[in-house]
């Protein structure tokens, strides 16, 4: 895989829980100069594609798509979390294609000299050596809050119900060894001024303030 540090790009990878904010901070470290790569955006773009959704429909369950031949994204995320061969199936489906989104961002990033490329991959860590993202990070950020406030975030905004991040969270490696893995630590519990000004702690941190 090509080395993207070693071309002169910084990259960063963006680690927590479920509702921490790490879009917000993957944001505010790429800044005006940098790019975000959003795994989750990415594959949401995947399963809007019709050959993609037909085989989710085909396989998978009718159910899940609808009229108009649209994955059902909610119900699809519910049947992936509460079985495992479905999780893995999809995966397996769309990994591939938001790797190849990602790589090629990175590479956009490096040829308009763009910078930071952030990462803001839900299992950075947990697929590495499927991806191998990880290893082309210069550094890596973990978002702490505690899980209370993060499970009444998923309620509030995503319309969850309570006891759903950590049902989903399970299934993932835990938040203790992510934060080990990290190189900073930034805590999104006093608004975003605060975090902001935690953010370019960081980037002084590592000579990009």
């Amino acid at each position: 895989m090509e080395d993207f540090t070693k071309e002169g790009l910084v990259v960063v990878g963006v680690l927590g829980g479920i509702a921490s904010g790490k879009s917000v901070v993957a944001r505010l470290l790429a800044g005006e100069t940098g790019v975000v790569l959003d795994a989750d955006a990415l594959a949401h773009e995947a399963l809007a594609d019709p050959d993609l959704a037909a085989r989710v429909g085909a396989e998978l369950g009718a159910a899940l798509v609808d009229d108009q031949g649209r994955v059902d994204r909610a119900a699809l995320a519910r049947r992936a979390f509460s079985e495992p061969e479905v999780r893995t199936r999809l995966e397996d489906w769309i990994h591939p294609l938001v790797r190849g989104k990602i790589l090629a961002g990175l590479t956009d990033a490096r040829d308009r000299g763009r910078g930071p490329a952030v990462l803001d991959v839900p299992l950075l860590l947990e697929n590495e050596r499927e991806h191998g993202l990880t290893g082309l990070c210069d550094f890596l950020v973990f978002v702490a809050v505690d899980a209370a406030r993060r499970d009444r975030r998923a309620v509030r905004r995503r319309g969850w119900e309570p006891g759903e991040v950590a049902r989903r969270e399970n299934t993932q490696m835990p938040l203790e060894e992510k934060m080990a893995r990290a190189h900073h630590v930034i805590t999104n519990e006093s608004g975003l001024d605060e975090l902001a000004e935690r953010v370019r702690e960081v980037l002084a941190a590592e000579g990009l303030g």
